[in-house]
């Protein structure tokens, strides 16, 4: 008798594939769509501030040296580019001065790094905007799932979240050009397995390629989801199966314990239905253009400051207490002394300082002279950070922080803050992000163009064919040359002598 074959065994990613293929636009919440649009609102602005970030003309002239004419754009310089190319300048733009959105619990995450991966297949395929917002929910979906079922988070055995946006892009990239299941599993594991990224990039002194790994990572899943619609495979256990990633962090110990994940977290409820909860709508928004544990100390400090009206001259020092990691990332020696953009919006002691003494923390207080005054050393050494384990259990739920200002005369004072603004339980709202999109964008595309491109983030899902909005990101497009005088008389002259034409038949009416 013949023996029977053993059927094949589904991994987790057959499981994610399953999903994300069979998930409509209709099935969407509307609260949902209405988020997606909110942060591709808040990530086109970010995009537009982002551009004129030095790594990312370096990025954008290393591609214009490297690549030749393609179908799609890229932001505000309008290059036309193959979609992976696109995608990464695109993504790095949103990223690069790290204001762009934040979801942390085990892990971080900043789902926005992904969504200019879709954008791009959309413009090269004529997708519609309802497919760039269904895109856009599933990258944030699968996203902050993987950012939740670590246990802590790879983030606390040294590894850097892009290594879990390497198994989110290719999903929501696969999506869009309608792959089959299979196709989509093999496109998670060519993605998955290009794309594991150490935290050395945030750890200590920082460089272009903090802000550069996760849209790095987008781009593998683009190109790793184009590559499994022509047939090209992948491992289809990356996840869970012989040395995918379960395996390899189950090597790893911290604090005397293996690294553990948590497969019904990933999988358990993913939405299906208009009426579920999606996650999109548990992600926050950046009020600063800094780190994301910075936000609640700083809001705190500020706060504090106002509330007891302390002159800045007369403060001899801020005591920071926050989450271990948040003193880990934020208050390491070389925060005390940054030389680049990319560590000083890491640092805490310089954000807290230039805060003090400008009042403000905009993305002006991140320009490289600025960046290295030295007259903000001494006030940075007034900032001591602190770890604080009451605040340890209490987080991810809170960001807690407590900032004690004391000054020369021997007074203290204290703010606590638990919730910065732009968490999904103090939102920013359509106003506050235009505040933000306008600030970043105005002397970039000009007020009117501006307000063009606002408007249409907040009704993407209008468009027919997504190539009607990307000429929107692009500075100069749509504006119409007023002719010249000359030319106007030459036509009024060329009208002169046109013959008028014959009329026949009833009512005069002319032959056409």
């Amino acid at each position: 008798m013949a023996k029977e074959a053993t059927p094949a065994r589904r991994y987790i990613s057959h499981t994610l594939a399953d999903w994300a293929c069979a998930l409509r636009y209709e099935d969407l919440s509307p609260a949902a769509i209405e988020k997606a649009r909110l942060f591709w609102f808040d990530s086109l602005g970010c995009a537009l501030g982002g551009s004129q970030q030095e790594d990312a003309r370096i990025l954008l002239d290393h591609h214009r040296a490297m690549c030749s004419a393609g179908p799609c754009t890229a932001f505000v310089s309008g290059f036309r580019t193959n979609p992976v190319d696109a995608a990464f300048l695109n993504n790095h733009m949103i990223r690069a001065m790290d204001y762009n959105d934040i979801y942390w619990k085990a892990d971080p995450c900043h789902p926005s790094d992904i969504i200019a991966g879709p954008l791009a297949l959309c413009e090269m395929l004529g997708k519609s905007g309802k497919d760039l917002i269904l895109a856009t929910v599933i990258a944030y979906e699968v996203e902050q799932r993987l950012c939740e079922f670590g246990r802590p988070g790879i983030r606390e055995y040294g590894w850097h979240h892009a290594t879990l946006t390497a198994f989110a892009a290719p999903i929501a990239a696969g999506r869009v050009l309608g792959l089959t299941p299979d196709q989509m599993v093999q496109a998670i594991g060519i993605s998955a397995s290009r794309t594991f990224t150490p935290g050395a990039v945030t750890a200590g002194k920082l460089t272009n390629m903090k802000n550069t790994v996760d849209p790095w990572a987008t781009r593998m899943g683009v190109e790793s989801a184009l590559l499994a619609a022509r047939g090209f495979s992948g491992p289809e256990h990356i996840i869970d199966g012989k040395e995918g990633l379960y395996a390899v962090f189950g090597h790893v110990h911290y604090k005397g314990r293996p690294a553990e994940f948590e497969t019904a977290t990933l999988l358990e409820g993913l939405p299906r239905a208009a009426g579920d909860h999606y996650r999109i709508l548990d992600c926050g928004m950046k009020s600063f253009p800094i780190e994301a544990l910075s936000h609640a100390p700083l809001t705190a400090m500020m706060k504090c400051i106002k509330d007891n009206h302390i002159d800045a001259a007369g403060v001899a020092e801020i005591k920071v207490e926050v989450i271990a990691r948040a003193a880990d990332i934020l208050g390491d020696p070389h925060k005390y002394r940054p030389n680049s953009k990319e560590t000083a919006d890491h640092s805490l002691p310089y954000c807290m300082a230039v805060g003090l003494v400008d009042g403000m923390v905009t993305p002006l207080q991140f320009k490289e002279e600025r960046v290295l005054d030295q007259s903000l050393i001494p006030v940075m050494d007034k900032v001591k950070v602190v770890a604080n384990d009451e605040f340890e259990a209490l987080f991810p739920k809170f960001q807690p922080s407590r900032v004690t200002i004391t000054t020369a005369s021997g007074q203290s004072f204290s703010t606590r803050v638990d919730v910065p603004k732009g968490d999904p339980r103090d939102p920013m709202t359509a106003d506050e992000i235009a505040v933000k999109f306008h600030a970043l964008g105005d002397e970039i595309l000009g007020r009117a163009a501006c307000d063009r491109l606002a408007d249409a983030a907040l009704s993407l899902d209008s468009f027919r064919d997504i190539r009607a909005f990307t000429p929107l990101t692009v500075k100069g497009a749509g504006r119409k040359p007023k002719p010249s005088g000359k030319k106007k008389v030459i036509r009024k002259k060329q009208a002169a002598k046109r013959p008028a034409p014959r009329r026949t038949g009833k009512k005069g009416r002319p032959r056409r």
